[in-house]
């Protein structure tokens, strides 16, 4: 076994979502699309949190760094995945692949830290909003940022420090269409209980840690809410929560899900990690710019002003 280790394996087979020729092609344009969506949807909400000043608010600041993160997080599988749709071989160096293991695994947990951060922000405009100015300054909001980026990196390297120790087998086939590092573990011939420990609790310390700030942030938010005499006051208060429960829930339904079943390649895996990897960085823009009105209004102006830009050079 030692000389068939890592040294000597050099790629792995990515199975991908289908062996059909005709279904990749279809499947390769819907990812495109998807792709393309992606890139512009979050680079708009970039542009017009940095451009329009009545935006410039902690709330906004840490969404605009969540639209950031998922343009890194669907950079990271969608164009290899786009790659091997078109491709008969559908290959990926054991360096890229632990690459890539390593990037999906520190987006996965920036995703979690700023959705949680971003529930404690919820939290102190809503329980404390006398004292909100001072509580979410431009210094904390930083650091927060800074910190969930740190934080998830730190976490992604333990990983994939022990990942490098692991001795691959003559069996290189990944059942998925791109590397995660609890696919990994069925190519070791090596003991990797300790791989799987460690990402275990990384897993549940990163996952239950964030959560747990998200629903204790809740909580705090339900019970000032319901004390509020006003009816509009309330509607008001949910209103400003419902955008980041709705992306709580489709990032943390499906990427804790992923990370603590049993890697078996089958296709609620493929469906759980497209629901996290792929289709939440596409309908986040959308759920933070549907019903939030500062937002819509914003894109509004941008589009003017751009269409007025235009009808300038045409003259």
């Amino acid at each position: 076994m030692a000389s068939m280790n890592h040294s000597s394996i050099t790629e792995f087979i990515l199975l991908g979502l289908s062996a059909d020729p005709h279904v990749q092609v279809l499947l390769f344009f819907l990812f495109l699309i998807i792709y393309l969506l992606t890139l512009l949807g979050n680079l708009l909400i970039i542009l017009v949190i940095h451009t329009n000043s009545n935006l410039h608010t902690p709330m906004y600041f840490f969404l605009s760094h969540l639209s950031f993160q998922d343009l890194f997080y669907s950079s990271v599988t969608v164009p290899k995945l786009l790659e091997n749709l078109l491709s008969q071989r559908k290959a990926i160096s054991v360096e890229g692949c632990l690459v890539q293991v390593f990037f999906v695994f520190a987006t996965t947990g920036i995703e979690a830290c700023l959705l949680s951060v971003m529930a404690y922000d919820r939290y102190a405009a809503i329980c404390h909003p006398l004292l909100y100015g001072q509580v979410m300054n431009k210094q904390l909001c930083e650091r927060l940022v800074w910190g969930s980026w740190v934080v998830a990196f730190l976490d992604a390297l333990v990983n994939i420090l022990l990942a490098l120790n692991m001795d691959f087998c003559e069996v290189q086939t990944i059942h998925h269409y791109s590397c995660e590092l609890p696919s990994l573990f069925p190519l070791s011939c090596s003991d990797v209980s300790t791989n799987s420990a460690v990402l275990l609790c990384s897993a549940l310390l990163h996952a239950i840690g964030t959560w747990l700030l998200i629903f204790f942030s809740y909580v705090r938010i339900l019970s000032t809410v319901l004390s509020i005499s006003s009816t509009t006051g309330r509607s008001k208060a949910f209103s400003t929560c419902s955008s980041h429960l709705t992306a709580v829930t489709l990032f943390y339904g499906s990427a804790i899900v992923r990370y603590l079943m049993p890697t078996s390649g089958s296709p609620l895996e493929l469906i759980l990690s497209i629901q996290y990897s792929v289709i939440t960085p596409l309908v986040n823009p959308l759920i933070y710019s549907w019903k939030n009105k500062e937002v819509k209004e914003a894109l509004r102006r941008l589009m003017i002003k751009y269409l007025q830009c235009l009808g300038t050079e045409e003259i």
